[in-house]
């Protein structure tokens, strides 16, 4: 990302985005957690995208350039650390789970970030204690270098519900199923089936923003039934379709 600016400090905040806008590329001096209460948030960077709902944060270390973009009404929650407070010993964006108790640590670290207080330095060490024991999610499409692999990848961008195999995708950009199935796995470091998946379960995230049905949904991303759909969704993130932009706290 070209012209991105620059924040000497990573912000403690909290503000709402509309559906389709974002903060452009720029990067901190500090590590940022970011989180959306509500709607889905994107961030990208040169080396690929991350999507999270409700339910997931995305820890953005020091120094990456990176841009967000909100999907739905947006309820955005900024937390910035000192770069030498890493809880996660992380150097690449992040997908992390957000607990109950980790909602409500975000929360009230954004409600009044100025406050300097003991009290809200102690709050801010638990939720460093809880970062640390938050499970990593691979919610992660990376972007590749290979011009194949380019090629290839935006055709699915493009439409996520294109099932053809590999070796049929591979007619179309010049090259064999054997060579893209190594490319994958050398530039991306995932299989092909894994990297659909990602990037089906993103695009299915962002559609759920817009009120769109579950049986919809998962026609426009690729899979069979509603119910296939519901399955890989639940494994991938632990509740439903219909919870991914609420946190779950409408069910």
């Amino acid at each position: 990302m070209r012209n991105a600016r620059h924040q000497s400090l990573a912000p403690t905040s909290a503000r709402r985005l509309a559906p389709g806008t974002g903060i452009d590329a720029h990067r901190h001096d500090d590590h940022q957690l970011v989180y959306a209460g509500r709607g889905v948030l994107a961030i990208t960077t040169d080396a690929g995208s991350w999507t999270a709902p409700a339910t997931r944060a995305i820890w953005v270390p020091a120094g990456t350039v990176h841009s967000h973009r909100a999907h739905g009404e947006l309820e955005l929650h900024l937390i910035g650390l000192p770069a030498h407070t890493n809880p996660l010993g992380l150097d690449k964006p992040t997908v992390l789970t957000v607990s109950p108790l980790l909602r409500e640590l975000i929360l009230a670290c954004t409600r009044d970030p100025a406050d300097g207080s003991p009290e809200h330095r102690r709050l801010r060490a638990v939720l460093c204690d809880q970062l640390r024991v938050s499970p990593q999610q691979p919610l992660h499409v990376p972007t590749p270098t290979s011009p194949q692999l380019q090629a290839l990848c935006e055709i699915l961008h493009a439409d996520p519900a294109d099932n053809r195999t590999l070796a049929a995708l591979g007619r179309q950009v010049g090259a064999s199923d054997r060579t893209l199935s190594r490319l994958f796995k050398a530039d991306l470091g995932m299989t092909f089936p894994q990297w659909r998946t990602q990037l089906r379960l993103s695009q299915a995230l962002v559609l759920l923003t817009e009120d769109m049905p579950v049986t919809v949904v998962a026609h426009r991303c690729g899979w069979s039934s509603a119910s296939a759909f519901i399955d890989v969704f639940r494994r991938a993130f632990g509740h439903t379709p219909g919870r991914a932009t609420d946190g779950g706290r409408n069910g």
